[in-house]
């Protein structure tokens, strides 16, 4: 199955005095493919329902931005949704990433404004 999507990249900024907060940088599109398609839910019980994880690896085709921040990588949008990238493995060209739960929305807004990085 072929993947093209976006890849969200997080970083920790200040908000204010001891105030920290994650904030979503840029989001940039990728191409590649889904590796492995394996849904699971995950008992919890302080909720009402299960939340849904996946166990899926998605390939894509890193360009230097992405190989230069590996350490800010946090979501892939796949189906619709912000999934959470629990690894990355370092395959070059490719990165493979493991995606698992939903993302949490943040209410930070992207700066579609801002120039694009040039490789």
């Amino acid at each position: 199955m072929r993947f093209h999507g976006k890849v969200g990249f997080v970083d920790t900024v200040k908000g204010g005095p001891g105030i920290v907060e994650q904030k979503v940088v840029c989001e940039r599109y990728y191409y590649g493919d889904v590796l492995r398609w394996a849904p699971r839910t995950t008992p919890s019980s302080n909720q009402a329902n299960d939340e849904i994880e996946i166990s899926n690896q998605i390939s894509i085709i890193a360009d230097s931005y992405a190989n230069r921040h590996l350490h800010t990588m946090k979501y892939v949008n796949w189906s619709g949704v912000n999934w959470r990238i629990r690894s990355i493995n370092v395959n070059y060209p490719r990165l493979i990433l493991e995606i698992g739960g939903v993302y949490p929305e943040t209410e930070e807004a992207i700066d579609n404004d801002a120039p694009e990085y040039q490789d």
